[in-house]
């Protein structure tokens, strides 16, 4: 890691929640200020690593779902390293010809993922910020590797918590959905304290001491950042409920989950 902790704009002393995430699933890419929040979430959240590896399965699921629907390309903001579990492995084991963009603003992730990349000519990463969707959508790594004239899977998972403001929420998402063509599928899934609010909330005041505090939403909010995308079935449900498979009859894991169709 030494190299990549002189990265610019990159402060190991202050954990960020793609590397505490890494960290979760078993990853290198992480500083020790990254360990100990997550430690600390786990303290006040004995099931976290449970939530992080049910949201994974989820985003497998709902990856190859979208390439069973004929879609062929992915933009995947905030995704975080593409390792085990990867979208661009999920969708290709269906569609082999597969692209995907992933967009982090995390400078130790858009390294590592750079590195993972490299040589994958249908796989790109850009270093953006997912409020920004003109800059994110004109960025070579996106403007050059997706068609937007043919449907897309746009990917928030586990995203929009870190966007407070709900009508900020709400008008980012729909003005990335605006340029989207017909048939394209919006995947999210976002935090809740409905089920386990004592743990969660207490995990929310860990966090709030990152470089990216999050936010809790009840169902009805989160439901709200599908605007009027058709959800598919079975609609708005917990990340363990969401077409199950290895997570059949699971515990719930306090994160809404849905896949919405662009018309």
């Amino acid at each position: 890691m030494t190299q990549l902790s002189k990265l610019p704009d990159v402060d190991p002393e202050v954990p960020n929640a793609a590397r505490m995430y890494d960290y979760f699933l078993g990853g290198s890419h992480n500083f020790a200020a990254d360990r100990e929040a997550a430690e600390r979430i786990k303290r006040v959240m004995p099931f976290a690593v449970a939530v992080i590896q049910a949201n994974r399965f989820f985003l497998g699921r709902a990856v190859r779902f979208c390439a069973e629907q004929g879609v062929d390309q992915f933009l995947d903001l905030g995704s975080g390293i593409p390792t085990v579990g990867s979208v661009h492995d999920a969708a290709r084991a269906v569609v082999p010809q597969a692209r995907v963009a992933y967009v982090d603003n995390e400078p130790v992730t858009v390294a590592s993922a750079a590195a993972l990349l490299d040589g994958d000519p249908n796989a790109t990463i850009t270093a953006g910020d997912m409020r920004e969707p003109d800059a994110v959508l004109a960025a070579p790594g996106v403007r050059d590797l997706l068609d937007l004239t043919r449907p897309v899977a746009l990917l928030t998972v586990s995203m929009m918590q870190f966007i407070h403001d709900d009508a900020e929420a709400i008008g980012l998402l729909e003005r990335y959905r605006s340029r989207l063509a017909p048939g394209s599928l919006h995947v999210l899934t976002h935090v809740t304290g409905d089920h386990d609010t004592s743990e969660l909330e207490a995990a929310e005041e860990v966090y709030e001491t990152t470089a990216n505090p999050g936010k809790l939403r009840p169902r009805e909010r989160v439901a709200a950042l599908f605007g009027d995308t058709e959800l598919v079935e079975p609609g708005l449900v917990d990340v363990t409920d969401w077409r199950p498979q290895e997570m059949a009859g699971a515990q719930h894991r306090g994160l809404w989950a849905g896949v919405g169709r662009i018309g």
